[in-house]
């Protein structure tokens, strides 16, 4: 029987030593936890158990330490600082699986407190912003207390419970949490133009909470085709939906649909998702079911992290010894979108912590640090200075990878510890350099004959690409390239042609990237002559891609860069019989200065001042 009052009458309903599930995110029912507070009069040790939820949270403040005691799955503000001190207690689970813990009762609840929208003419309310864990909670629990918001959206999918399901309400009307717009700041912003590298036309997304992938959407409205399945929905999805780049065309489940589990944002976010259609909420254990992940093809999860080291083991709940937040679906996602068919895991964070201070591609983890997405899992980490790509590589590769990646002023500490670590052998040259003249996002997209690929600087990372590079080439490819047939690239001999000083030299490398896997299709040098200052330009494009324009568009980077630098002129020696190499000097200006017998030398003056 259902009972509607200004005030419930709360000693009818539950007794000391009950637990209680708290409706989640945008969608806490902080009317009735208030309610409660104000009659709870006689109640001790009841046990509050909730994700994170938005809002000031009025029962984690001190003086209610004897009437509750928090149980939370993830952390947010008030409750962090309750479990820091000692009075609140963190469970970690995943985000997936912790509605079984409500149904299968090893958190047997007494009582759900939840928030729904107004019944409809058949008697049923949604679960409107939050549907993940609460369908769960309100399905378990022995009784369901309902706040009935009429400003809460209708949302469609499984967001439905009817009337007769709901054992208490109160019918208070109060608009919805929002939450604020997250601040991009430029290296938040060369985050997000990194990931959006890795996300191709059709790829479906997920984007975890925060200013990284709000970042990363606003670099994604050239794009075409997307789908989304995540866990939360926020504002940023909404103009790439209304602009058309989110249609969900090509998704292979759920197609034509956005799914999702709970949304977190403005007023024009609900608004937005309001009787929509187009926009499904489902509990979690449906949404971050890495199975149904992966049943998107070419699914893209992107997600942060506190710390990553330099195995790939990433933190993303605690800081040390405090914890900070919650596992969350993070692992949910990464393992799901690994399962899927052209799928990318992706860890992204910002390279520094307190003010620069702080490296967050660490030789070891901060001691008390748990790790919560394993090495074996992450496939790409980002920060705003590259891509580290991780799957398949081994543990020396992957330091080289993350060092890459590092701010500059931890690069040579890192690699010092990984040589200590014995991660990294001793022949290892020195910690990447910087390429400024490239622009602060050094991975550049270029399309050559309709085709993707991306124009980038060479880096320690490369030597086994480099390897497979050499060894790709046919004998003429080499003869042209060296003026005889070296047999054999050694990791020794690859090591140091990608440690490159590029403030002295120059090297530049197209790649070709299929999922997580990355090939070297051409690489473009120039060497730097200090008597003359000037510098000597070689290329070598792979058989299958010559023809398509690398070498030319190599050549012009290297111009570039050279007049930025002020240097007099660009020099190129080439065989006589390598007349694809004499056709590209001759396109761009080159003077034929010298021809003996066997080799032609080709002389390009410079002018800096013309340089932009």
């Amino acid at each position: 029987m259902v009972k509607t009052q200004k005030s419930l009458q709360w000693t009818d309903i539950l007794s000391s030593g009950n637990r209680i599930f708290i409706g989640s995110n945008a969608a806490v029912p902080a009317a009735l936890v208030d309610d409660l507070i104000d009659n709870s009069a006689g109640f001790t040790d009841i046990e509050l158990v909730h994700i994170l939820t938005l809002g000031n949270p009025r029962w984690a403040q001190p003086e209610y330490r004897q009437l509750f005691k928090i149980n939370s799955m993830f952390l947010g503000p008030g409750v962090r600082e309750e479990v820091a001190a000692g009075y609140a207690d963190y469970t970690p689970c995943f985000l997936s699986e912790i509605p079984a813990l409500f149904t299968d009762e090893i958190l047997r609840l007494d009582a759900a407190l939840i928030m729904v929208s107004e019944p409809d003419e058949f008697g049923y309310c949604s679960l409107g912003v939050s549907v993940d864990v609460v369908k769960s909670a309100a399905k378990a629990a022995k009784v369901v207390i309902a706040q009935i918001n009429p400003q809460m959206p209708v949302t469609y999918g499984q967001a439905f419970i009817h009337i007769d399901e709901i054992d208490h309400f109160l019918e208070i009307d109060t608009p919805l949490i929002e939450l604020p717009a997250s601040e991009i700041d430029p290296v938040i912003e060369q985050i997000g133009q990194y990931v959006s590298l890795l996300i191709e036309d059709g790829d479906t997304l997920q984007l975890g909470i925060g200013s990284i992938p709000d970042a990363v959407l606003c670099y994604l409205n050239k794009h075409k085709n997307l789908g989304v399945h995540t866990e939360m929905f926020s504002d940023s999805l909404i103009d790439l939906v209304e602009s058309g780049v989110i249609n969900n065309r090509h998704k292979t489940f759920k197609k034509g649909k956005i799914v999702t589990s709970f949304c977190m944002g403005s007023k024009r976010l609900y608004d937005f998702v309001h009787k929509n259609p187009h926009v499904e909420f489902h509990p979690s254990e449906f949404v971050n079911s890495p199975v149904n992940i992966a049943k998107n093809d070419n699914m893209v999860a992107i997600n942060s992290a506190i710390e990553v080291d330099l195995t790939g083991q990433v933190v993303s709940d605690s800081v040390g010894y405090q914890f900070y937040s919650g596992i969350g679906g993070q692992v949910d996602f990464i393992r799901g979108a690994s399962m899927s068919k052209g799928g990318k895991p992706i860890i992204a964070l910002a390279s520094t912590a307190k003010n620069g201070s702080v490296s967050k591609i660490t030789a070891a983890l901060t001691e008390g640090g748990g790790v919560v997405t394993s090495r074996g899992d992450v496939h790409f980490v980002v920060t705003e200075y590259g891509i580290a790509a991780l799957r398949g590589k081994s543990i020396r590769e992957r330091a080289l990878e993350l060092i890459k990646i590092a701010h500059p002023k931890f690069r040579d500490g890192l690699l010092a510890q990984a040589k200590k670590q014995f991660r990294v052998p001793d022949y290892q040259g020195p910690s990447p350099s910087q390429l400024p003249e490239l622009g602060a996002i050094t991975d550049i997209k270029i399309k050559l004959h309709s085709e993707n690929f991306i124009l980038r600087p060479l880096v320690p990372a490369d030597e086994g690409n480099l390897q497979a590079f050499f060894y790709s080439h046919n004998k003429n490819t080499l003869l042209m390239r060296y003026n005889y047939r070296p047999t054999r690239m050694s990791r020794e001999t690859s090591s140091s042609l990608v440690n490159v000083d590029q403030a002295t030299d120059v090297a530049l490398c197209i790649v070709n990237t299929i999922g997580s896997k990355e090939s070297i299709l051409a690489v473009g040098r120039y060497y730097y002559i200090a008597k003359r200052h000037c510098a000597e330009v070689a290329f070598v494009v792979c058989e299958q891609q010559q023809g398509k324009g690398m070498a030319k568009m190599l050549l012009q980077w290297l111009i570039k860069i050279a007049k930025a630098r002020g240097l007099t002129s660009m020099i190129a020696y080439t065989r006589r019989d390598n007349l694809a190499m004499q056709g590209i000097c001759t396109a761009f200006g080159f003077n034929k200065a010298n021809q003996d017998s066997d080799e032609v030398y080709f002389e390009l003056p410079l002018n800096p001042e013309s340089s932009e």
